[in-house]
C-alpha cells in the first residue's frame, strides 16, 4: 500500500493506493467525522478482486488539512477534491463507493463529469432537498460542531445522544463513535465542516438523479439501527437513478453498511458489471 498526499484547491489530502489487478479503479470516500478506514472497514475484499483501491481523508478529516476558509466545506469543494485525486492518479474513470457525505460528492461528480465515473456505490445517502433547509435540522448539527469544539470527543458524543439508538446497537455505535473522532487532527476544521456541510446542496432536486446512466447500487440500513439514514431517502435513490439498486439487511439484522467485507462484496460485484 503506498500512502500519499495529494493537494487540491488549497488543502493536502491524505491518501491510500492499493492494489494493481486489472479490475477498474475503485475510490472510497467516507462520510462526515469518519476517515478514510471507515467505508469498508479495513476490509482488503476489493484489491483480492483484482481492484485498485483509492481512499482518501476529506478536507478537515482524518490527516488531511482544514480548507482555507470554514466554510469552504460545501459539495463544491467536496466535488473538486476528488476530480483533483482522480487527474492525480491519472484516472480517467473509476468507481466511486461512498458512505453518506461521501455518496452525495459521488453524485455531484456524477452529474458534473459523468464520464468519469464507471459505477456509483452509494452507501446509506441521506440528503433529502425537501427537509433541507428545516431550522431544526440545522440547529442540531451546530450543537454538535458546538460540542466538538467546547468538549471534544465525549462533548461530541454527549450530544449526538445515543439513547435515541435501540439499546442492541447503543454500545457498538458509541464505541465506533469514539474510535473515528479520535483519529482527527484537526477537530476544530471537523467542527467547521460538521457546520457548514448540512447547510450545503450536492445537486437541486432528487430528479436530478435521473440524469445518471451508469451502474449504480444504494446500500441502505433500515431506521432502527441508523435513524439518520432513512430508508426512504435510500429508496428514493434507488428508484430515480436509471440502473439503481437497492440493497438493505434483513429486519433485525446488523446494518450491511457495517459490515466491510460484505459491502466489499456488493461493490466488486457491481464493479463487473461496469465494464
Amino acid at each position: 500500500m503506498a500512502d500519499r498526499t495529494i493537494t487540491a484547491g488549497g488543502v493536502t489530502l491524505a491518501s491510500s493506493d492499493d492494489g494493481d489487478g486489472d479490475g477498474l479503479p475503485v475510490v472510497l470516500l467516507h462520510g462526515l467525522t469518519a476517515s478514510r478506514r471507515y467505508v469498508v472497514m479495513g476490509s482488503r475484499g476489493l484489491q483480492r478482486a483484482g481492484h485498485r483501491v483509492i481512499a482518501y481523508d476529506a478536507r478537515g478529516h482524518g490527516a488531511s488539512s482544514p480548507a482555507p476558509s470554514p466554510d469552504a466545506y460545501a459539495y463544491a469543494d467536496l466535488s473538486a477534491d476528488l476530480a483533483a485525486v482522480l487527474d492525480a492518479l491519472s484516472l480517467e474513470r473509476a468507481v466511486l463507493a461512498g458512505a453518506s457525505m461521501g455518496a452525495h460528492t459521488a453524485l455531484a461528480l456524477a452529474l458534473e463529469q459523468p464520464e468519469r465515473v464507471a459505477a456509483l456505490a452509494l452507501i446509506t445517502p441521506a440528503y433529502d432537498p425537501v427537509d433541507h433547509d428545516d431550522p431544526r435540522r440545522l440547529e442540531r448539527w451546530d450543537a454538535l460542531a458546538e460540542a466538538l469544539r467546547a468538549g471534544g470527543i465525549e462533548g461530541f458524543v454527549e450530544a449526538y445522544g445515543v439513547a435515541r439508538v435501540p439499546a442492541r446497537w447503543r454500545d457498538t455505535i458509541t464505541t465506533v463513535m469514539r474510535q473515528r473522532l479520535s483519529l482527527h487532527e484537526h477537530p476544530d476544521a471537523l467542527a467547521d465542516a460538521l457546520h457548514a456541510l448540512p447547510r450545503s446542496r450536492p445537486f437541486g432536486d432528487l430528479h436530478a438523479l435521473e440524469q445518471i446512466e451508469c451502474p449504480a447500487v444504494v446500500v441502505a440500513s433500515r431506521d432502527e439501527a441508523d435513524p439518520g439514514h432513512p430508508l426512504q431517502i435510500a429508496e428514493a435513490y434507488a428508484e430515480l437513478l436509471a440502473q439503481g439498486r437497492l440493497v438493505v439487511e434483513e429486519p433485525g439484522q446488523s446494518p450491511l453498511a457495517w459490515q466491510g467485507g460484505q459491502l466489499s462484496k456488493v461493490i466488486a460485484e457491481l464493479a463487473a458489471h461496469a465494464r
